[in-house]
């Protein structure tokens, strides 16, 4: 099986990657079921990488349907040491508007129905949290957003909290406050687990978050409607398709060491020979 160092995971209107040269297609079984889809490997600009559609080619699943857990472990199976993550949100500031871009380096997790670790069922540990985005992929996404020509697009944000919902709803306007008044900078409702579980693979994990409107909160702008996301995303969608390129093109030079690629050796209360068989057999490919 083809190995890639970088993957891509790719939100709402970020089916495929333009540029993706000797492609293969990994229909990949994991000890958590299927992906979201195929995972399509290739090379962009002569650096192998590895992307997966999120919600499936098609946008078939609703964000609670999303199998994270077989994403990120097929994005293992692969060899994937950095994983950059594109997705669609709402803004919860002012000065973030549509069609700008934010790098978040905290979240809030509100998500209520989804399998959140890869241990359990025999296997204790705990990662750290604190720190959820690794600086360095974060890094190479802001200094590749400042390599794309941006004239007349949106403005990119360093930092910044996203909170992450169950779905697939909108909010309600009360929502909408009482995420403001918790700090929240952004609203999504897919980076969560993602994001727990990348660490839990000793992935290092950063995420591009496309505005497409400002949620309900905003009495100055009409509230949020898939028709109006959509059409925003779709505005910045070539720009994220280059804003990744130049990211995968920063990291496969540099290949920096993250503190997320040894997140187990401080985590790890349940040794794996006092594991059984079955359970060592699930956690291999991380462990």
């Amino acid at each position: 099986m083809v190995q890639a160092e970088i993957g891509i995971l790719g939100g709402s209107g970020l089916y495929q990657m333009a540029g993706l040269t000797n492609v293969q297609e990994h229909l990949i079984d994991t000890p958590y079921g299927a992906p979201s889809d195929a995972l399509m490997t290739g090379q962009l600009d002569g650096v192998t990488v590895a992307f997966l559609a999120r919600h499936g080619r098609g946008h078939r699943l609703i964000p609670s349907e999303v199998p994270y857990r077989a994403n990120i472990h097929a994005m293992k199976m692969l060899g994937v040491r950095y994983l950059l993550s594109f997705s669609a949100v709402g803004s919860l500031r002012q000065e973030i508007a549509p069609l700008d871009l934010v790098l978040p380096d905290q979240f809030i997790d509100l998500t209520k129905h989804r399998a959140g670790t890869f241990f359990g069922q025999g296997a204790v540990a705990h990662v750290s949290m604190a720190s959820p985005v690794c600086p360095q992929v974060s890094d190479a996404l802001s200094r590749a957003a400042k390599q794309v020509d941006t004239h007349g697009a949106g403005r990119l944000h360093n930092g910044g909290t996203y909170v992450c919902i169950e779905g697939p709803q909108f909010s309600s306007l009360a929502e909408s406050n009482w995420f403001r008044s918790m700090g929240g900078s952004v609203i999504g409702m897919t980076n969560m687990p993602e994001a727990k579980l990348a660490r839990e693979a000793q992935i290092a994990y950063a995420t591009l978050a496309l505005v497409t409107d400002y949620d309900c909160w905003n009495p100055e702008e009409a509230c949020v409607s898939a028709e109006m996301a959509l059409a925003n995303l779709m505005k910045n969608a070539q720009r994220a398709q280059s804003i990744a390129v130049a990211a995968v093109q920063i990291l496969g030079r540099e290949r920096p060491v993250s503190a997320a690629h040894s997140a187990l050796s401080t985590a790890l209360v349940t040794q794996p020979a006092a594991m059984s068989e079955a359970t060592r057999a699930r956690l291999q490919v991380l462990l």
